[in-house]
C-alpha cells in the first residue's frame, strides 16, 4: 500500500486508522512503514476489534503481534480475526507533503521472540542520612523515564539497574501512550520499585498518569485523561509545561493538581518561569521533578533532578504525592531541603538562601540546619538566585 500525506491532511485530521483485515487463525501480524525521515515524521501504532494493541510513535517503522509476544510498545495476544487498523499520527509533515508505503503481513506461525540480554547486577550507593517523620520515611526517585517500549534506548531492566545504580528507590517507567510495559515492571528485580505509568503524548501537551490504570486514549480531550485516572485510582501530573515544542497547551476543565514543575529541561534555573508558571496554574500545586530520561547523552540521568516522597514505603509513594509529601533536588547527593512538621530541615545547603513563600530569604548555615517554616512551597537558591532545592 502506497499513499502521499499533505499538511492539509495533517491539519485536517493528525490521526489516521487505516484498516486492514486479519483471517481466522492468524498467529501473528507484521505492519512495516516506510517513508523519508530526513522530509517529516508519522508516528505508528495499531488498533484491534478487542481495542488499543500498542504504540511506538516515531521510534519505530515495524511491529509485529504474536500470542506470546510483542515488539515493545505493543501487547501479546492472540490476534483475533476481524478489522484492525494501523494508526499512523501525522506528527511532521512538510509544505510538499510527504509520501509513505505500508505493508502488512498475516500469518499463520509466530515468528520467535528476539532475546534480550539481561545487565549485571550492580551495587547502589548508600542512602543518605535523612530523618523519618513520624513512622514516614523520605524515599529518593525520578518520575519520568523512558524505555525501549517507547522512544528510549534501554530495557526496562537497564534503565531499573541505571536508577539502582544512581542511589535511587523508586522510578516511574512513563512510556509514550502505551502500557506494554506495566506487566514486565513486576519481573524486574534490581533493588528499586518500578512504578507503573504512561506519558499521555499529543501536540499540545503531555501527561503522566501513574498507577495500573489500564491504557489512556490519547485521542481523547484531556479532562478524560484526568478521569479516566481518578476513576482507576491512579494520579496524573502535567509534564514540563513550559517544555519548547512540548508546552502544556490543551484546555482542561479541572486543572491537576500535581505537576512537573522541575524537569531535565530546566537547564538556567535562574530562570523562574516553572515556579511562575506553577503559582498561576494554582495556588496548592504538588511539584514533583522528572528526569524525561531517553538515554544516556540525550537527557538528564535518572535522579536528575530527584524527587523526595515522604512515604510508609515505596508501594506507597503515590499516596505520598497524593497528600502533597514532596520535595525536589538536583540529584541524590545535592542540597536538600525537607519539611518535618512545622520545620524544614535544609541537609548540604551550607550558604545557600532559603526563600519562603513570603518572600522573607535566610541564609542557611552548617551543613544540617533546622529552619522556621511556614505554609506553601520553599527553596534554596545560591546567592545568583539559582533554584538548588524544593518542598511543599
Amino acid at each position: 500500500m502506497r499513499g502521499h500525506w499533505s499538511l492539509d491532511d495533517r491539519l485536517e485530521r493528525i490521526l489516521r486508522e487505516v484498516p486492514f483485515e486479519v483471517p481466522p487463525g492468524t498467529a501473528a501480524v507484521t505492519v512495516r512503514l516506510a517513508y523519508d525521515r530526513s522530509q517529516g515524521v508519522i508516528d505508528l501504532g495499531c488498533g484491534a476489534p478487542g481495542g488499543f494493541r500498542g504504540w511506538s510513535g516515531g521510534a519505530r517503522d515495524e511491529y509485529t503481534i504474536a500470542p506470546d509476544w510483542a515488539t515493545p510498545g505493543y501487547l501479546p495476544g492472540e490476534p483475533e480475526a476481524g478489522t484492525w487498523h494501523v494508526w499512523l499520527r501525522l506528527h511532521r509533515i512538510p509544505p510538499q507533503g510527504l509520501d509513505y508505503s505500508l505493508e502488512i503481513t498475516t500469518s499463520a506461525v509466530a515468528p520467535a521472540e528476539p532475546v534480550a540480554e539481561e545487565p549485571p547486577h550492580g551495587e547502589r550507593p548508600p542512602r543518605r542520612d535523612v530523618p523519618s517523620v513520624d513512622g514516614l520515611r523520605w524515599f529518593a526517585g525520578d518520575f519520568h523515564a523512558h524505555t525501549l517500549h517507547s522512544d528510549g534506548g534501554l530495557t526496562i531492566a537497564e534503565l531499573a539497574e541505571l536508577a539502582h545504580g544512581r542511589g535511587l528507590d523508586f522510578l516511574a517507567v512513563t512510556d509514550h501512550n502505551t502500557v506494554s510495559h506495566h506487566p514486565r515492571l513486576g519481573e524486574i528485580d534490581r533493588g528499586i520499585t518500578l512504578i507503573p505509568g504512561q506519558e499521555v503524548t499529543t501536540d499540545r501537551g503531555h501527561a503522566n498518569v501513574f498507577g495500573e490504570v489500564g491504557w489512556v486514549d490519547f485521542r481523547q480531550p484531556a479532562d478524560s485523561w484526568a478521569e479516566h485516572a481518578e476513576r482507576a485510582g491512579g494520579l496524573i501530573s502535567i509534564n514540563h509545561p513550559l517544555g519548547g515544542d512540548c508546552a502544556w497547551l490543551l484546555p482542561i476543565t479541572r486543572r491537576p493538581r500535581v505537576a512537573e514543575v522541575w524537569s531535565s529541561g530546566w537547564w538556567d534555573r535562574r530562570w523562574g518561569a516553572p515556579l511562575a508558571w506553577a503559582d498561576a496554574w494554582r495556588d496548592d500545586v504538588i511539584a514533583i521533578g522528572g528526569s524525561d530520561f531517553h538515554r544516556d547523552g540525550s537527557d538528564g540521568l535518572p535522579g536528575a533532578p530527584t524527587t523526595w516522597v515522604l512515604a510508609e514505603d515505596t508501594s506507597t509513594v503515590l499516596d505520598g504525592v497524593r497528600a502533597g509529601r514532596t520535595a525536589v533536588s538536583t540529584g541524590p547527593d545535592g542540597p536538600l531541603l525537607l519539611r518535618m512538621g512545622d520545620e524544614l530541615l535544609a541537609l548540604d545547603a551550607d550558604g545557600l538562601v532559603l526563600v519562603r513563600p513570603d518572600g522573607t530569604r535566610q541564609v542557611v548555615r552548617g551543613e544540617r540546619a533546622l529552619l522556621r517554616a511556614i505554609d506553601g512551597r520553599h527553596r534554596l537558591e545560591t546567592y545568583e538566585n539559582e533554584v538548588i532545592a524544593l518542598c511543599e
